[in-house]
């Protein structure tokens, strides 16, 4: 299996001590930060527009994980100025020419996800998976943080992991965001997901930031 990660969703985290939690991740080596951009329209939300995204990226050494959570991006994905050892994901629900969305991501430098709703079809995967370096699998509805986790979506994983081990993309990574406990979280790795978006359920809920990515660590690796 892939090494496990944890992606920070920066929408949980406190707006006024958002420097120093970033810098609470660098110490702790954390390998990407969940931008969720959100536009009232595909999903019934608004989060994270442009110049908060060039704020986070201009103040830390980490790579952004940008959720695109918008109606047809590849016409704003310049927007995100996307860059090297960054992933963009997309959902396949949002565009009706996914293929050429994921290779433009490719060709601005960054890699290109897909992300998945909780009742869109694997299917939808097929032809696109020699376009993509990772699954985003969506395990609530998406739009906002604390919702209950879609039981029927840690199936799901599994049977993406089978898929992309069956077709020769074993390298292709699998992210799971909604709900991410400690609970779900080995339930989750157990189906074969290996980046969690950590937002509500265990990063930024009571408690120590950096408890909260030990108990990760012992528990998930």
């Amino acid at each position: 299996m892939l090494p496990p990660r944890l992606s920070p969703s920066m929408m949980c985290a406190d707006l006024f001590r958002m420097g120093e939690t970033i810098h609470v991740f660098e110490a702790n080596n954390i390998p990407y930060l969940h931008i969720d951009v959100m536009d009232g329209l595909f999903v019934p939300n608004l989060m994270l527009g442009t110049g908060t995204v060039r704020q986070i990226r201009g103040g830390s050494s980490i790579p952004l994980d940008i959720h695109l959570m918008i109606e047809e991006p590849g016409e704003k994905l310049e927007w995100f100025d996307p860059g090297p050892g960054e992933y963009i994901s997309v959902h396949v629900e949002s565009t009706r020419h996914l293929q050429r969305v994921l290779a433009k991501i490719r060709s601005l430098g960054a890699k290109p996800m897909a992300a998945l709703n909780p009742a869109s079809p694997l299917s939808m995967l097929e032809d696109v998976l020699s376009d993509i370096d990772a699954v985003l699998v969506m395990t609530v509805n998406p739009g906002y943080a604390g919702q209950r986790l879609v039981p029927q979506t840690l199936d799901k994983i599994k049977r993406l992991r089978a898929m992309l081990d069956d077709k020769g993309f074993e390298n292709v990574e699998i992210e799971v965001d909604g709900n991410v406990s400690i609970e779900n979280a080995l339930k989750m790795r157990a189906s074969g997901a290996n980046i969690f978006v950590a937002g509500s359920s265990l990063l930024f809920k009571n408690g120590n930031i950096e408890d909260h990515i030990k108990l990760f660590n012992e528990k998930i690796r």
